[in-house]
Parts: C-alpha cells; sequence; structure tokens
C-alpha cells in the first residue's frame, strides 16, 4: 500500500508544481548554486544533483540561503549512486544522511533510488517523509519493460512520487509508458518518462499521460540524461504547459533526425496561428515502428523525410496524382477512420518562390540532379508549363526522369552555348561547406539560380551566380515554401510562413554557433539522399557529381534527409 501522502505533498499541491524541473549541476557548491539563482527568473522548479558533487554536505548552507531567499521556487535534491546512474560513491548511509540534511535546507522533495530504499528500514523511510516528498525512483538504462512489475515493487514502500525512467529502444517504447502512466496515475503520483534520442516523445507528451512532471536541462552541454531536452526548448518549442488532451500531434520523421529544422518552424507555425498542436522530431529506425507510433499515439501529420519517402507509399491509403508521378512521398495526414493519406509538397517549395519572382508558362529551367528533389521539382514545373532541362552526372535515372517527365536531357558540353531563366540545384554538392560549386562560374547563365541546400545560407554556388550578375533563391525558401504547404495540408490554415522563416533562421544560426563551439557535429541541409551525404562526409578528394574536385578538408556534419 501507498503511505497516505505528508504534510510536504499537501502544502506541494496547492502550489500545483509546474510541468518542467530543471536539474542543476555544478563543480563546486557555489557553481551550482549561481546556475540555480540565474534560472530562478523563468524556472520555478529545480533538482539540485548534489551526486554532480565530489562533497555534496557542502553545498547544503548555501542550498537553505537560496530556499529561504526564493520561497516560491519548489527543489528536489537528488544525490544518486554510482551504482544506480549517479556519481555518488557514498554508502547508502551517507547518502541517506545528505537527503534528510537537505530536507532540513528546505528542499521539499528528496529523490531516492529504489535500489538504495530497499536497503533501509522502513521507519527510516518514514522519517525522511516527515521533513521532505519522498520520490522513490528507479533508472532503466537498457530497455523499457516490465513496468507493471516494477511499480509494484515500488508502491511496496513508502513514497509520495514513484518516478520511473528507462530506455526508449524504439519509438514505441514511448507508446508502451505513456498507456502506463494513463493506467497507473489515477492511482499513485507517477513521474515517467523514456531517455535516449527516441525518448522525445514522452518527454513532451507524459504530462498529458499521467506523469506529474518531466525533467529537463539547462542547456545542451549541462545533460545529466541521455536525450534530456533543455527547459527552453520544452517550454518555448514544445510550449508543454499548453499541452493537453486535446493536443494534435505531429512530426518530421526519419533516420537519422536529430539536428532537424522542422521542430523549431512548426511548432513556430502552431503557436502563430493558435492551433492546439505540437511537433516532435522521431528517430524511426524502422517503417514499422513509425506506423505502429502513428496509430498508437496517434499522429495526425507526418513530415517523411529519408530513407523513408518511398518505402511509406505502400503503406498508404490513398495519395494524390502528384506524388503518385514523383514516387515519394514527404507529407502524411491520419485521418479522423485512421487511414493514412500521402502528399508531396516539396514540388511546392520550388515552384511557390519562383512564381513569385517569374510566370512560369515557357520559362526555360535547368534542373541539376534526378533524384527525389529533382523529380519534385521537374514535375511541378512541368506542370506549370515550364521547358525543363534535366543535367545529371549519371545518364540513367537522368534519362528516366526526362522521358516520364517529357524533359530534355543535356550533357555538360551542351553548357556553353545555352542560357537559362533559372538553374536549380537539386543536388547535395556544396551541403555543409563553403568550397564546392556543382557549376562552374562561367557556367552559370541564368536571370535567377536557385539552390536548395541551405546549409550555409550562401553556397559557393549562389556566390557565383551573384559575380555573374544572377538574381539568388536561397534553400531556405525552398525549405519554409514546402513546410508552409504541409502546414496548411494538415490545419486547413494559411501558414504565417514569415514567422516560419525567421524560426528557421534562428534555428540556424543557433546550430551554427553551436557547431562552432564544439557542442554539436552538425547542421541539418538540403534535400538529399543519405547514403550520397556519406560520401560528402569522407572529403576523399573524388570528383563531386558536377566533375569539380572536391577539396580533402571537409567539415563533418550530419544530415538528416530533407529535414
Amino acid at each position: 500500500m501507498t503511505a497516505a501522502p505528508n504534510q510536504f505533498v499537501a502544502r506541494l499541491r496547492p502550489l500545483r508544481l509546474p510541468r518542467v524541473c530543471v536539474a542543476v549541476t555544478g563543480t563546486d557548491p557555489a557553481e551550482m548554486v549561481e546556475k540555480a539563482d540565474a534560472l530562478v527568473r523563468d524556472n520555478t522548479f529545480l533538482e539540485f544533483r548534489l551526486d554532480y558533487l565530489s562533497r555534496p554536505l557542502l553545498a547544503l548552507a548555501r542550498i537553505k540561503q537560496f530556499n529561504e531567499y526564493h520561497p516560491h521556487v519548489s527543489t528536489i535534491a537528488t544525490c544518486r549512486r554510482v551504482a544506480n546512474g549517479g556519481r555518488f560513491r557514498g554508502s547508502v548511509a551517507t547518502q541517506l544522511d545528505i537527503l534528510t540534511k537537505a530536507a532540513a535546507a528546505g528542499c521539499q522533495l528528496v529523490d531516492l533510488e529504489l535500489q538504495s530504499a530497499v536497503r533501509l528500514k522502513r521507519a527510516q523511510l518514514e522519517r525522511l517523509r516527515t521533513k521532505a516528498a519522498l520520490i522513490l525512483s528507479y533508472h532503466d538504462f537498457r530497455g523499457t519493460k516490465k513496468l507493471e512489475e516494477t511499480l509494484e515493487k515500488m508502491v511496496a514502500l513508502p513514497a509520495d512520487f514513484y518516478k520511473i525512467v528507462t530506455t526508449a529502444t524504439t519509438l514505441h517504447d514511448n507508446v508502451v509508458m505513456m498507456k502506463f502512466l494513463e493506467k497507473n496515475s489515477d492511482q499513485h503520483s507517477l513521474i515517467g518518462l523514456c531517455m535516449g534520442e527516441q525518448g522525445i516523445i514522452s518527454r513532451v507528451l507524459g504530462v498529458r499521460a499521467g506523469s506529474a512532471f518531466t525533467f529537463a536541462a539547462v542547456s545542451e552541454d549541462e545533460k545529466t540524461a541521455p536525450g534530456q531536452v533543455t527547459a527552453q526548448e520544452l517550454r518555448s518549442t514544445y510550449r508543454i504547459e499548453q499541452v493537453d488532451p486535446a493536443t494534435r500531434v505531429y512530426a518530421v520523421a526519419g533516420d537519422p533526425v536529430a539536428h532537424s529544422l522542422s521542430p523549431a518552424i512548426m511548432n513556430a507555425a502552431l503557436r502563430r496561428e493558435t492551433v492546439n498542436g505540437v511537433y516532435v522530431a522521431l528517430h524511426a529506425k524502422t517503417l514499422k515502428d513509425l506506423l505502429g507510433c502513428v496509430h498508437d499515439i496517434p499522429i495526425h501529420g507526418l513530415s517523411i523525410t529519408m530513407p523513408y519517402k518511398e518505402a511509406i507509399i505502400a503503406h498508404l491509403d490513398n495519395t494524390d496524382s502528384h506524388t503518385s508521378k514523383i514516387g515519394a512521398c514527404n507529407t502524411v495526414v491520419r485521418a479522423q477512420d485512421g487511414k493514412l493519406y500521402g502528399f508531396n509538397t516539396d514540388a511546392a517549395g520550388v515552384v511557390r518562390p519562383l512564381q513569385q519572382r517569374i510566370s512560369l508558362e515557357q520559362a526555360k529551367i535547368l534542373v541539376l540532379g534526378a533524384g527525389g528533389a529533382a523529380r519534385a521539382a521537374v514535375y511541378g514545373l512541368k506542370e506549370r508549363g515550364a521547358e525543363v532541362y534535366i543535367l545529371n552526372r549519371t545518364p540513367g535515372p537522368a534519362q528516366k526522369l526526362a522521358r516520364s517527365a517529357r524533359a530534355r536531357l543535356l550533357k555538360r558540353a551542351d553548357l556553353k552555348k545555352l542560357s537559362f531563366d533559372v538553374i536549380i540545384n537539386a543536388t547535395s554538392v556544396g551541403m555543409g561547406n563553403t568550397r564546392e560549386s556543382p557549376l562552374n562560374e562561367n557556367e552559370i547563365k541564368a536571370r535567377y539560380v536557385f539552390d536548395m541546400v541551405y546549409d550555409p545560407q550562401e553556397t559557393r554556388f549562389l556566390k557565383a551566380a551573384k559575380a555573374r550578375g544572377a538574381q539568388i533563391i536561397p534553400g531556405i525558401e525552398m525549405f519554409v515554401h514546402q513546410a508552409a504547404r504541409q502546414f496548411e495540408i494538415w490545419t486547413g490554415e494559411t501558414a504565417p510562413r514569415s514567422a516560419m522563416e525567421t524560426a528557421a533562421l534562428d534555428a540556424l544560426e543557433t546550430a551554427a554557433r553551436l557547431a562552432l563551439s564544439g557542442k554539436i557535429a552538425a547542421v541539418v541541409t538540403g534535400p538529399i539522399h543519405k547514403h550520397r551525404m556519406q560520401a560528402i562526409r569522407q572529403g576523399t578528394g573524388k570528383r563531386n557529381p558536377f566533375g569539380i574536385a572536391r577539396p580533402r578538408e571537409i567539415p563533418q556534419r550530419q544530415s538528416n534527409g530533407f529535414r
């Protein structure tokens, strides 16, 4: 039986604990409390990770002063032992002493692992609960399994909150966690989430499934658990305080998706148009795992990126004619009856920016490449009456595309005698660096040059085009326009393109700063195939798809396909 709630829980309930508790670490007591002081303006629920300190007891005087000075802030004291995933190397008895003294220093909650609690006498736990609300916690760093069995063991001990944290090895593990919370949160005060990159769904949606709150990091480089999200992301990007049972879930799905820009721009659009929805990134290692989540969560709309754009078509109940022609789907809608409908908005990402500048009827347009992004561009432009030319390194795919779309096939030598209204780079060349270009400067003869690559924002190709007097269209325009069309398909609302573009540029700038500081290795880039990205990463001096020598020193980047 769960012990009756103590006076501290009774005191905390009227305060309505925030949904986000920010974990605070430090190399010494002064640094830890200084960080806490800096956080309290925007965060009124903090966890002091005492196990990160070499001598945790030395921090308690400062923590007491902090709690007295900030009575509106709720604080948790945690001193997790090494054996249970923490950093404290002392005994269980010493751990208990630290937590007891942390409670006396004003921490309203203390976190104790199940493995430590079972080694204590019941009376010791009860005494601890007279001083602070007790969070009894269990962490599984290998998987998500036996949740009911684990809870049964935990509720045999007196506690005020039962915290079960597992590791998501599949997307469906999030479903398992959330169903567990829905089933048991009426009987017990539960905290539940999944760690790891694939656990993002549970961190955002767990609170609506019944978790009392979730945990967040101070910053990208101060995470205390795998897959932890920053407090700013949870509040600003995912709007976790507004997530409720009526919130519709949207997502970008692919492998990988770690540095996708889509959550930033789509959540900005949802917020701007006051749509009750949240957009997350799903690292789907298999299509089967992804489709299971779509039905079980459920997910209302999906942005599909590599490597599933083609494979998902077989699992859809219907697609529009454009998607069938291209043979790739980047947008899925789940209807109320559970049926899945597919669309492709990549063409809109090309056509819309061009229509703002020129008439496409009989416009002479060269498309570089013959992959999925190129196919979308070619079909979209042909449907609007453009005269389309295709140039690709390997003739086979280009010939097939030219025949099916009734476009014209070119050889590299043909560029000497031709000029165009628009040249579009639909390849990966130039992605993640400023050293490569799909064409030499003297081969660029066009009024407009459009590069689908948007990292860097001004590629070498675009710089060469400017030098030739062409007007340039950066890749971020395509990204925003195709995303805007997805938003319109899902919501029926006009997309706030300006807000989406601002969010995309802000996200790119933030990612660039982090990359320069060495905190992340990559920024997501344009619409390319995963395997071609791997070839670019190698930077071995091989020639690029258009015959220009590749420099040997290319910064390593990670691609997640289109997003």
